[in-house]
């Protein structure tokens, strides 16, 4: 859609709205093409193609205890669909109750235009048959690493393009194009009649980004052999090292602990403490919106506000919380430019690209400075309570005993308190990795319990 049709749809939802009786409105026009496909051995598993556009209005209508305020959505962008639904967004509104946080940010929107590398213009050529090759290649790499890899869970390659455009009743309008990439591979290794299965993959805005088809395969191969014979091991208190894939998770657990939502509702262990230390020095956490081909990147947040860098933990000193201008006002503070929106739902605040800065050592070298411990290769569960801060979780990965890999382990928990587990990471690896919008490097923490036989 051209940038005069979508501002023409914007423009009319807005002043539909206004006309009905809405004192303030906001509307977000989402546009998506995505294909999709999954390889197994040599067949085609499912191709698939995709295209949509949503048109999301939002509707405050105020009162003396606050704006009343409703969320709705429709594929339908016809003028007359566009004006009924604007209409039929105030009549919901004026049902709900009133909210004196509730309204449209006071200011400051974004004005300017980055160039944030979401989308390389050559990559909309690409066709289905390009991206199921790609599979293929990654599918057929990991079979022919090991004559033990005699099956797969598949390869699948996704190509999605989108485009946003948002405006409100204050004056805001902008829109920008993004796309993003990625190849999975998760062959299944057997041996004895033990089978174990294993990933990898690689996302990213550009197709020329993305790591080799072929390399992924091997790498997939190779982290599925590597858990042929594993087994429990007795229960004991050891240093935990979490590869890069899995400490990313922990980076995300925080992130929602620092949430607005989560801290003005007290639903967090880390509400109320920001300015205290709540990890080790060598703890660094931030979130940039604004990050050069970032997965999450984006000139304006879901409320028009300029996106920016936020030091989160600095030195591990709490230093933010990532605020939308709701969370912030519940907490007499200003947005963190971290609202984000879907067109059927109101903004809500989270994180852009989050990552904990990496340190100097490689993977092998914390391994070999651990005289004994467990490697953490897979998370399973949700085993984390963020109110109190308790952690427990089902994992999978690797012995170590006087800094070498000795053998694979799976059935084991991982638990300890959060609070103390950022507090005893000791050492934090070079190898920053990033799979999603959320990355870390991989990192140890000094002392955990492994639960097992």
């Amino acid at each position: 859609m051209s940038q005069s049709k979508a501002s023409e749809i914007i423009e009319r939802a807005l002043l539909r709205a206004r006309g009905a009786g809405a004192d303030e409105v906001d509307a977000v026009l989402v546009e998506g093409d995505e294909i999709e496909a999954r390889v197994r051995d040599a067949e085609i598993d499912f191709v698939s193609q995709a295209r949509g556009r949503t048109l999301g209005i939002r509707a405050l209508v105020r009162g003396a205890g606050g704006a009343r305020s409703a969320t709705t959505s429709t594929s339908d962008v016809s003028a007359d669909a566009v004006d009924t639904m604007a209409e039929q967004t105030v009549a919901l509104a004026r049902a709900t109750a009133e909210d004196p946080t509730a309204g449209l940010p006071d200011g400051g929107f974004s004005d300017d235009e980055p160039d944030l590398a979401l989308f390389d213009p050559d990559d909309r050529a690409v066709d289905v048959e390009a991206r199921i090759e790609a599979a293929m290649s990654a599918e057929a790499a990991a079979r022919a690493t090991d004559v033990r890899i005699d099956n797969s869970e598949g390869s699948q390659v996704s190509s999605g393009f989108s485009h946003i455009a948002y405006g409100n009743s204050k004056g805001f309008f902008g829109e920008y194009e993004s796309a993003s990439h990625s190849l999975f591979s998760e062959p299944v290794a057997k041996e004895n009649g033990s089978l174990q299965r294993d990933y990898w993959m690689t996302v990213a805005r550009r197709l020329a980004d993305l790591e080799d088809p072929a390399a992924v395969g091997r790498k997939a191969a190779q982290r599925a052999l590597r858990r042929l014979g594993s087994r429990p091991v007795k229960t004991c208190e050891v240093p935990v090292i979490f590869d890069p894939m899995t400490a990313a998770s922990l980076i995300r657990q925080l992130v929602g602990c620092i949430s607005g939502y989560s801290v003005y509702r007290e639903t967090s262990f880390l509400a109320g403490r920001l300015g205290e230390s709540i990890a080790a020095n060598s703890i660094t956490v931030i979130d940039d919106g604004r990050l050069r081909g970032g997965l999450g990147s984006k000139p304006f947040d879901g409320e028009g506000l300029p996106t920016r860098r936020t030091l989160l933990v600095e030195n591990g000193q709490l230093s933010s919380y990532l605020l939308d201008s709701y969370s912030a006002r519940k907490l007499g503070m200003s947005s963190t430019g971290n609202a984000s929106r879907g067109a059927g739902s109101a903004p809500t605040a989270a994180p852009t690209n989050v990552w904990l800065e990496p340190g100097d050592l490689t993977l092998e070298q914390i391994i070999e400075s651990t005289d004994r411990g467990f490697i953490a290769t897979e998370l399973i569960g949700m085993g984390f309570n963020p109110l109190t801060g308790d952690y427990s979780r089902g994992a999978a990965g690797l012995w170590v005993e006087h800094g070498e890999i000795i053998r694979p382990v799976e059935e084991v928990t991982i638990a300890g308190n959060f609070g103390n587990m950022l507090n005893d990471i000791d050492a934090i690896g070079s190898d920053l990795l990033w799979m999603g919008r959320i990355a870390s490097p991989s990192l140890r923490i000094a002392n955990m319990t492994l639960a097992g036989e």
